[in-house]
């Protein structure tokens, strides 16, 4: 069956009514017939059927078996790490998103959980960052915003062998194009900020699991600290799961063809997308994955916040905003944005540099987006070299 069929086909028909779009249980609380004795729910906190519905489709498509909705993608990771306890480690991706970075060192390493961070496209590497205290492998594949591919499927098998769980922030790639849990790993985090939703107009955070005991585990931990997704916006991205498919392809055909012309750009140094036979990791992303996404990353040749600034500030189509995922594209500087919390050595590390760009592909027309950046790299060219025409001037 297709992705597109599997999700309309979990999408269920309102029992009581008939209605084709699952109801809105905008309701707090919910009527008992005796102490203890309801309809399969007591208090929206525990439980909504409208988010309940959200989760057994995310399930669905992760092909896993508990799904989770959270309040944000953060309140997602919050929850996976309140499994640990002081003294355990994670082994999590050196390219890692600012907000996953932040919440490990500034909030989780003062309870006593070590995080090691290690280039995860290293498979050697990966394997001897293990110790005796590693209980969870953090990878995001592909990475924000270097894109970096990782075997997922050899690094479950190296976390399993060495007692740990691996989670997989699968926000980049989204089930469409891949599955993580049929690759071995154990628990599946989404942005559902991002392409879940699909139109930039909520905030929330999945995760699915594998094991039903890991799973109960985390809905203990979801009801416990109350990050859950409230009913409406549990609706939306019902409603944006509904176009999901045929979004993630249309935004992959239109990554494809942008990266391959900013590969050949004269202003540009570097292009980081995994659909590229250049990018170091191309044969790991065609064996796990089905597309290649709809971010793309870039360098600029003349490599500082300067030009990058001018750069983003003379795009049309491409709004300068945090953020991808959605229906429009948007453009950001992930020193300045994204990755701000990160400090600038390890974004220096791991290739984030000042004139290092992020592009999140939306649905506009492929040749516009092209025409867009190809006016504003124009406009940067220009500006640069009246600078430099001003600059011999004053000499």
């Amino acid at each position: 069956m297709s992705t597109s069929t599997q999700i309309l086909g979990s999408i269920p028909v309102d029992p009581l009514t008939g209605a084709i779009s699952v109801p809105i249980y905008q309701t707090a609380t919910f009527v008992q017939e005796a102490p203890g004795i309801n309809k399969g729910y007591d208090y929206s906190r525990s439980g909504n059927p409208t988010r309940a519905t959200l989760e057994t489709i995310l399930a669905q498509l992760e092909s896993g078996t508990t799904g989770l909705a959270f309040a944000s993608g953060l309140a997602a990771i919050d929850t996976v790490l309140k499994l640990l306890k002081s003294g355990d480690e994670i082994l999590a991706v050196d390219d890692i998103y600012g907000g996953a970075y932040r919440l490990f060192t500034k909030v989780y390493e003062k309870f006593g959980i070590k995080v090691n961070y290690v280039d995860t496209t290293d498979l050697e590497q990966v394997a001897r960052a293990f110790t005796a205290g590693t209980r969870l492998v953090w990878l995001e594949s592909p990475t924000n915003p270097t894109l970096k591919v990782s075997d997922i499927k050899a690094i479950a098998q190296l976390a399993h062998s060495n007692g740990a769980l691996l989670c997989v922030d699968n926000t980049f790639a989204s089930p469409v194009v891949q599955k993580p849990l049929e690759l071995g790993a154990d628990i599946v985090m989404h942005s559902a900020t991002k392409y879940l939703g699909g139109h930039s107009d909520l905030i929330a955070g999945a995760l699915v699991t594998r094991d039903e005991e890991l799973g109960a585990q985390l809905k203990f931990l979801q009801n416990a600290g109350g990050n859950i997704l409230g009913p409406f916006d549990s609706w939306l991205i019902i409603r944006g799961l509904e176009t999901l498919t045929l979004r993630i392809k249309q935004q992959c055909a239109s990554a494809l063809a942008i990266a391959q012309y900013l590969e050949q750009h004269d202003a540009i140094e570097s292009v980081y997308y995994p659909g590229l036979e250049s990018h170091p990791n191309y044969e790991t992303a065609c064996r796990q994955q089905k597309g290649f996404g709809g971010i793309i990353s870039f360098r600029l040749k003349e490599d500082t916040q300067e030009a990058a600034g001018l750069f983003l500030k003379q795009t049309r189509l491409f709004h300068l905003a945090e953020s991808l995922g959605g229906v429009k594209s948007l453009c950001c500087l992930p020193c300045e944005m994204t990755h701000k919390s990160v400090p600038r050595e390890k974004c220096l590390e791991t290739g984030v540099t000042d004139g290092f760009i992020r592009l999140s592909v939306g649905l506009e027309e492929t040749e516009d987006l092209i025409a867009d950046l190809e006016q504003a790299l124009q406009g940067l060219n220009h500006t640069v070299a009246a600078v430099v025409e001003e600059s011999l001037a004053a000499c």
